[in-house]
C-alpha cells in the first residue's frame, strides 16, 4: 500500500489530480479540505467550529484536522493506498501523521508537490469562485491571504519530506493531463 502526500497551494490541482490517479491506480483519496466543508455544509459542531477560519481565508485548527485524518486511516485500510491532499499542511501536522502511520506499520512513500506561480492560483481560483460560489474562491483578497498563509506555514512541510527524501516537486503548469502525467511517472518511479 502506498501513501502519497499530493501537495501544493491552494488552487494548485490536487483535488483534479487526485482524482485522476484514484482512477488510474485504485488508491483511496482524502482531502481534508473537502471533508470539512462537508462538516460546514452539515452545521456539525466541528463545521461551525472551523467556518469562521476558512471565511477568513485562514486554516482549521490542527486539533480538528489530524482527529479527521486519524478517523480516516481507521477506515480505510484497503486499496492500493492512500493520496492526502491537503495534509499535512504544517510541520506540526507532519510529524504526528507519521507517528499515525508508524502505528499502523505504515510510513509515507512520497509527497508529491505541484509547483505553481502565486499569480496564476489568484487567476485559477477566482474562475473556480465564480463556477462553484465557493467565499474563499470569490475574493482576490482572502486568496492572497491563503497563498501568504501556505508560504508560511505549510510549504516548509517540504523540507520535512526532503530531509527525509521523500520529496518531489512537480511542474503545476500546463494541462490537466500534462500535469497528471508529470504525476503518473513520478508515482511508478516508486
Amino acid at each position: 500500500m502506498k501513501n502519497i502526500v499530493l501537495f501544493g497551494p491552494p488552487g494548485a490541482g490536487k483535488g483534479t489530480q487526485a482524482d485522476k490517479l484514484v482512477e488510474r491506480y485504485g488508491f483511496n483519496h482524502i482531502s481534508t479540505g473537502q471533508v470539512i466543508r462537508n462538516e460546514i455544509k452539515n452545521q456539525t459542531p466541528a463545521g461551525r467550529q472551523v467556518e469562521a477560519y476558512i471565511a477568513k481565508g485562514e486554516f482549521a485548527p490542527d486539533a480538528l484536522v489530524i482527529d479527521i485524518v486519524r478517523d480516516y486511516l481507521a477506515h480505510h485500510t484497503e486499496g492500493a493506498g492512500n493520496i492526502f491532499d491537503g495534509f499535512p499542511r504544517n510541520t506540526f501536522q507532519a510529524e504526528q501523521f507519521d507517528q499515525m502511520m508508524a502505528q499502523t506499520g505504515s510510513q509515507v512513500d512520497i509527497m508529491l508537490s505541484l509547483q505553481v506561480p502565486d499569480q496564476e492560483i489568484v487567476d485559477r481560483l477566482l474562475l473556480r469562485g465564480q463556477v462553484s460560489g465557493r467565499a474563499d474562491d470569490a475574493n482576490e483578497e482572502v486568496i492572497r491571504n491563503r497563498i501568504r498563509i501556505y508560504k508560511e506555514q505549510t510549504e516548509p512541510v517540504e523540507q520535512y519530506y526532503a530531509a527525509q527524501g521523500k520529496f518531489v516537486a512537480i511542474d503545476g503548469v500546463g494541462t490537466i493531463d500534462e500535469i497528471f502525467a508529470r504525476l503518473a511517472e513520478a508515482i511508478d518511479n516508486l
